[in-house]
């Protein structure tokens, strides 16, 4: 059986000033992205469409913006609604910790929206651009959560041999390292789906949808070895509050990638 190594979370001081790994991993996640789409923007249907590195560039503060914003609000209004409306002081605290995948999805979402916009693009142009590039950052995240030794797994048989105990969760009791297993599917095997997927032109929006739907798929497997925030347990049908957030991701994903397939989202003058 294993046990979590206490590993300090902050990586470096420089006299007042302290560096933390889980802001690390952001800066690992931004960088990552950055190298991606660049080298997407390079290759069609994106070259074409005239896409360079000044615009990728341009996207990613984008991207910077909807995902602190998206994800500090998501958290605020998905988890801890009744808390945040008694302390409306405390809702920017993001030095405080409290960030949701799910609304930093929905302020990405905004972003890519108003980056189209200003720029004259159609949404899922800038949207299967990004798609593949964002799960390397999802799992740099999870590599953050586990040395905080955070989020963890659900009790697990002393048997597993990679069962751990998570001194921070309160008990001495093994667990899932649910950080790992979400590192492994919705960062790595998400990556390798959508890499693979959209490694040559797809119908406008398809690798988008791909992208919902795996995701969803991945996330509300990996929640079921994830221990339930306790401020909320296990909701509806047994489900988390992940789960139930995935079930319109994985909806939307499905019904996006199947009006894709019918061209559905591609400019009348540009179809074929």
């Amino acid at each position: 059986m294993l046990v979590h190594p206490h590993i300090n979370p902050v990586a470096l001081e420089l006299g007042p000033l302290k560096v933390h790994w889980y802001g690390l991993t952001y800066l690992a996640a931004f960088t990552l992205f950055y190298l991606l789409a660049t080298w997407r923007s390079k290759r069609a249907p994106f070259a074409q469409a005239g896409w360079n590195r000044q615009q990728v560039e341009d996207l990613l503060f984008f991207g910077v913006l909807g995902v602190v914003l998206g994800g500090r609000l998501g958290y605020v209004f998905f988890y801890k609604p009744g808390y945040y409306l008694s302390h409306p002081a405390e809702i920017l605290a993001v030095w405080q910790g409290g960030m949701a995948f799910h609304g930093g999805l929905l302020g990405v979402i905004s972003a890519m929206w108003l980056y189209a916009r200003r720029n004259g693009r159609a949404f899922f142009e800038v949207a299967d651009l990004v798609a593949p590039c964002v799960p390397v950052g999802l799992a740099a995240g999870r590599i953050g959560n586990f040395i905080n030794g955070e989020l963890w797994g659900r009790f697990a048989d002393p048997s597993l041999p990679w069962a751990m105990v998570f001194p921070d969760s309160g008990s001495l009791e093994p667990r899932h390292p649910s950080q790992l297993y979400q590192f492994g599917l919705e960062g790595l095997a998400l990556f390798a789906l959508l890499w693979f997927y959209g490694r040559k032109p797809r119908q406008l929006g398809a690798v988008s949808g791909m992208f919902l739907m795996g995701y969803g798929v991945f996330r509300f497997t990996a929640e079921y070895f994830r221990e339930p925030d306790s401020f909320l347990g296990l909701l509806a049908l047994n489900m988390s509050m992940g789960q139930w957030l995935c079930v319109p991701m994985v909806v939307a994903g499905a019904l996006i990638w199947v009006a894709a397939k019918k061209d559905a989202f591609r400019p009348k003058d540009r179809k074929a």
